[in-house]
């Protein structure tokens, strides 16, 4: 298996290349919309840049509710269409990436004054299972109460009806968009992190190329491309005014907020999709040692760059899930991290936040810009193919002919490939067995290759060649010099934030090593004291954010 080397500590020379190149295609925007665009068309033949202001998915796409899921709730919006794509893409990207997205079973309780009867949710599974050519055993299936009780065994015996239960999948959002864009560079496409567009390069009135600002390098610079997509989520019409091409329909922001609670305080035994008094429908999902809860729909028309949960969201929450789970009574001081999100969602008049389409929309602005807004995480590939679609209709003929069509449904992920998800788990099994004489538990392997994949054993190599004492402080080592090679990480938060999650998941890990990861990025990145001193106020100030301080 081989990994490209994808690292900042080669920015020089990253800058440089990319600086005296000039592309047939740039992607603005490194969420997974945008990932799912470089891969598209550096698959298809096109010479394509991908550029992120900040980090990978440092916006949407590391702050989603962490599904590839069909959309179930859309039926009842009659949005047919949609649960017809995004439920058979689940399936597709399952198989591109198994160690990523991994099967999930779903409880839908039904209640007493429920939103959901038994008729009609039996009814609206089935008609879920057909639309996304669900097959086998993740067909749904109806429980009466003694069932679902045996399921889980907190929900509400007083009120409970019975359930529906079917199959979903559940992702890191961040690792997915990560490995996509790492996928893409096996195809000739480059990609770069901390890189902000300033403005658009015109000729003949169309748009030829943009000037940046490297954060890191703290240069501007020019490049040329024949064409742009805005992929750049709640930031499409930021960029869309830098085009003064902002007509038509524009983005509603809508915030949604996820708060994690110990295993133990909320100890559901699966995944459970329940409804709440508003009518709105809210997940807790167990993963690892802790169980998180989401999500709301709120407007939102604030800062875009400091978007946190806020106590009035931890309480609606909060209340959601003591009324579904009587047993629990959970406080605000059990929270131990959230995280809050925007979607990019489609003005429409009239409309509540959790009644606007879900659906992507592209626009193409006088002067040749594509941008692309809406959407949801599971429909990224087929948001990606139509937008490129646009692009490609514009080359000429000669140029259209040597391009291959569409093919990502069929190009595996990064850190695979895998024959299918039984492969995943007993390789979790393989390295569960070369770490366990180590002092390692179950719980470890099964981090590293539902983080990593197979990638797992080159941080084992790196751990190898460590002398730390302490276990777990070498392999988080080994770890953060395999994102700095390998994943393109330029400071701490990168790496506990979005390369292994451990803010929202393992917080205490975070805490517990930070000053080790510090001492790394120091020596690593021959970082200055105040650089690190900065690295460690702005996580410290992530960890109060997220623990509702």
């Amino acid at each position: 298996m081989k990994i490209n080397t994808f690292s900042n500590r080669n920015r020089q020379e990253i800058n440089k290349k990319i600086r005296n190149d000039t592309y047939d295609l740039i992607v603005i925007g490194g969420g997974i919309t945008g990932a799912g665009i470089l891969l598209d068309a550096a698959s298809r033949g096109l010479k394509t840049l991908l550029i992120e202001k900040g980090d990978y998915s440092s916006g949407t796409s590391s702050k989603s509710t962490k599904l590839i899921h069909g959309g179930l709730r859309y039926l009842k919006q009659f949005d047919f269409w949609l649960v017809k794509e995004v439920g058979t893409e689940r399936a597709i990207v399952h198989k591109l990436a198994p160690h990523l997205v991994q099967p999930e079973k779903m409880l839908l309780p039904l209640v007493e004054k429920g939103s959901y009867g038994k008729w009609l949710t039996s009814i609206g599974l089935k008609i879920y299972d057909i639309l996304a050519n669900v097959e086998g055993e993740d067909q749904r299936q109806m429980l009466d109460k003694k069932q679902a009780l045996k399921k889980e065994p907190l929900l509400p015996k007083k009120i409970l009806k019975g359930a529906g239960y079917y199959a979903e999948y559940r992702t890191d959002d961040a690792r997915l968009t990560l490995e996509v864009i790492k996928t893409a560079l096996n195809y000739g496409a480059t990609a770069i992190n901390y890189t902000e567009v300033e403005a658009f390069l015109y000729k003949e009135n169309m748009v030829k190329g943009v000037k940046v600002f490297d954060h890191l390098l703290n240069e501007h610079y020019c490049i040329d491309a024949a064409h742009i997509i805005n992929a750049t989520g709640p930031w499409v019409d930021d960029i869309r005014r830098l085009n003064k091409s902002v007509q038509g329909d524009t983005l509603q922001l809508t915030k949604g907020v996820h708060l994690v609670f110990p295993h133990e305080k909320l100890p559901v035994t699966q995944s459970i999709y329940f409804d709440v008094p508003d009518g709105r429908m809210i997940f807790a999902i167990p993963r690892g040692k802790i169980t998180y809860v989401g999500t709301t729909d709120t407007l939102y028309n604030e800062n875009k760059e400091e978007v946190r949960t806020e106590v009035v969201d931890a309480i609606y929450l909060i209340e959601a899930v003591n009324h579904m789970f009587p047993k629990v009574n959970l406080t605000l001081e059990d929270v131990v991290s959230s995280w809050a999100g925007l979607r990019p969602l489609i003005q429409q008049e009239g409309k509540s936040p959790s009644e606007l389409s879900r659906k992507d929309e592209i626009f193409v602005s006088p002067t040749d810009l594509v941008s692309i807004a809406g959407g949801k995480l599971t429909g990224y590939r087929k948001m990606a193919e139509r937008a490129l679609d646009k692009v490609i209709d514009r080359l000429d003929k000669q140029k259209r002919n040597t391009l291959k069509n569409c093919h990502t449904d069929t190009i595996k992920i990064s850190g695979g490939p895998w024959g299918n998800y039984s492969e995943v788990t007993q390789y979790i099994k393989e390295i569960y067995q070369l770490i366990a004489p180590l002092g390692f538990t179950r719980h470890d392997a099964w981090f590293l290759v539902t983080t990593y994949g197979k990638q797992t054993k080159e941080i084992l190599k790196i751990f190898e060649t460590l002398s730390e004492k302490d276990i777990y402080k070498k392999l988080i080592l080994a770890e953060f010099q395999f994102c700095a090679d390998y994943e393109m990480i330029a400071n701490p938060s990168d790496f506990f934030i979005r390369r292994t999650g451990r803010l929202f998941f393992d917080i205490q890990s975070l805490k517990d090593h930070l000053d080790t990861i510090l001492e790394a990025y120091k020596h690593y990145f021959k970082a200055s004291d105040s650089q690190v001193k900065k690295e460690q106020l702005k996580l410290l100030k992530a960890i109060n954010n997220s623990e509702l301080h």
